[in-house]
């Protein structure tokens, strides 16, 4: 009887540790797909979509980072995937150059997240990421409609500008931002709207930070399109003009979601499950707005819980008092001084008829870099 019982209890303490061991592969690997994202499409370079087809496996198959939402979408639109890639490319590049000078640079890490842990944390750099990234879609995929790339699209529809003057043509083939916008709108947020978390939980809180910074980047994109016109006429008199919706150059885009980063709003949720600003008396911040609900990190000291690399190893500028000068990039380590060799073009001269020839010049210059 005693070795009976010994044996069901040698059972249920198995049964036990294998529902133990399931739930926990069950958390590691919802971490594992939660830490992926679709910006490592602009990472790993798309080619044209005809080229992924092998066997039975289609192109979106084969794509790391999407969510179920973002798959269907690549089955219904695979020729727009290249695109979705050079949007996130785009927006990785400009994250990189606006924060070139900072403790925190917009460094990717080799993996399909990217960032790195440090996009787990609602911070303010969270909040520029999100935006620019889905800006960058908005700007593909409206450029690829007016340059007859997709199936779907073709040039921008937008209705004629009511100050134009009334002797211009409205016509040409302009970039097609509804398209872009809505089509960016539809992708980047569905991997957002089709979570769902309990009301009040911080989960909801950083969804409808990340919504809400998606938008904040497609609207930029949209704000600042421009009308372009081109002039015609016998010999350049310019007596006639045809103009056309035109996006912004990206770095005016990058430009503006910069100084969106530095006035950004810390919000909180209330208790009806609302993100509202943690101070009141500052104006609520508008859907242009860059929100967020976390400090940031720490990005002196590297630390991988936070995803932090650190500033050990970086370049800074000694006679500069900004955040890319040694004191405050090396967070008050100190820095060592090395001489590096830089070959840079210099002397040069127009030729006619038509180019400039210059000599390559090398100089010894002094660099620092962080303890």
């Amino acid at each position: 009887m005693e070795k009976t019982i010994g044996i069901l209890v040698s059972r249920d303490m198995a049964s036990r540790y294998v529902v133990l061991a399931l739930t926990f592969f069950s958390c590691f690997m919802q971490a594992v797909i939660e830490a992926s994202s679709w910006w490592s499409l602009g990472v790993n370079p798309i080619q044209r979509p005809e080229m992924f087809i092998i066997g039975a496996q289609p192109l979106c198959s084969q794509l790391a980072g999407l969510s179920q939402g973002q798959k269907k979408l690549c089955q219904l639109y695979q020729d727009h995937m290249q695109y979705i890639g050079e949007g996130a490319k785009t927006g990785i590049k400009e994250c990189q150059h606006q924060f070139r000078h900072r403790r925190w640079n917009c460094s990717t890490v080799n993996n399909t997240s990217v960032f790195g842990k440090v996009m787990q944390i609602g911070s303010r750099e969270t909040a520029f990421t999100y935006a620019v990234s889905a800006a960058g879609v908005v700007n593909a995929v409206s450029r690829a409609c007016r340059e007859g790339e997709l199936s779907t699209c073709g040039c921008s529809r937008a209705a004629r500008p009511k100050d134009l003057q009334r002797d211009w043509l409205w016509g040409g083939c302009g970039d097609n931002l509804d398209y872009g916008y809505r089509f960016a709108k539809e992708f980047v947020d569905a991997r957002e709207r089709e979570k769902v978390y309990q009301k009040g939980s911080y989960d909801s809180a950083r969804t409808m930070m990340n919504l809400h910074n998606n938008e904040a980047g497609r609207r930029t994109v949209y704000n600042l399109a421009d009308v372009s016109c081109k002039c015609h006429g016998v010999s350049g008199s310019c007596s006639l003009k045809t103009c056309w919706l035109q996006l912004a150059d990206f770095r005016k885009v990058g430009d503006s979601l910069k100084e969106k980063y530095d006035s950004a709003a810390a919000m909180k949720l209330n208790s009806r499950g609302k993100l509202v600003q943690v101070n009141s008396r500052f104006n609520s911040p508008t859907t242009n707005d860059l929100v967020y609900v976390d400090p940031s990190p720490d990005y002196c000291i590297r630390n991988e819980s936070t995803g932090s690399l650190g500033t050990q190893g970086r370049l800074c500028n000694k006679t500069s008092e900004g955040m890319d000068g040694c004191e405050l990039m090396c967070c008050g380590r100190g820095y060592d001084q090395f001489k590096t060799v830089q070959t840079e073009r210099c002397h040069c001269k127009f030729h006619w008829c038509c180019y400039v020839k210059c000599k390559k010049c090398t100089a010894i210059v002094d660099q620092f870099v962080c303890k």
